[in-house]
């Protein structure tokens, strides 16, 4: 039986999941994070409606998280912002997390880490087996 008193646990609320994704994001290789000047990490609870419908999502619970603006690979980045553009951002989505570890032998943290490696790697345009290896070497 485990230590932690969960009668008196509540879910983590959205500073927590900052908190989180902080964590993880500094976890991650030097080289990979300095790449990613100018990337915003935003989390929120659900999706918008517009995000679930462009997406082709059946249920606010299917996106866990989202990269949005021009990757690297398309010639994005901080230093090339056109006038009114929006920063690079990463949305991780809270109540889907929360929703997807419920079901999944995973920690949290992990789920954090795994989804914002995946979403950033979108803005790096890396396959999954680079996104794979960036993910052990944070946890080393």
């Amino acid at each position: 039986m485990s230590d932690i008193d969960w009668s008196t646990r509540r879910a983590p609320d959205l500073a927590t999941f900052e908190t989180l994704a902080e964590a993880a994001f500094a976890r991650l290789p030097d080289e990979f994070r300095a790449l990613c000047e100018g990337v915003v990490i935003r989390v929120e609870e659900f999706p918008d409606d517009e995000t679930l419908e462009e997406m082709g999502c059946e249920s606010e619970f299917d996106l866990l998280g989202l990269f949005r603006g021009t990757g690297l690979a398309q010639g994005g980045g901080a230093l090339n912002l056109a006038t009114g553009q929006f920063p690079n951002m990463v949305w991780l989505y809270r109540r889907p997390l929360l929703d997807y570890w419920a079901e999944h032998d995973e920690t949290l943290g992990h789920l954090v880490a795994h989804v914002l490696v995946h979403e950033i790697g979108h803005h790096f345009g890396l396959s999954d087996d680079d996104m794979a290896a960036i993910e052990v070497a944070a946890e080393e």
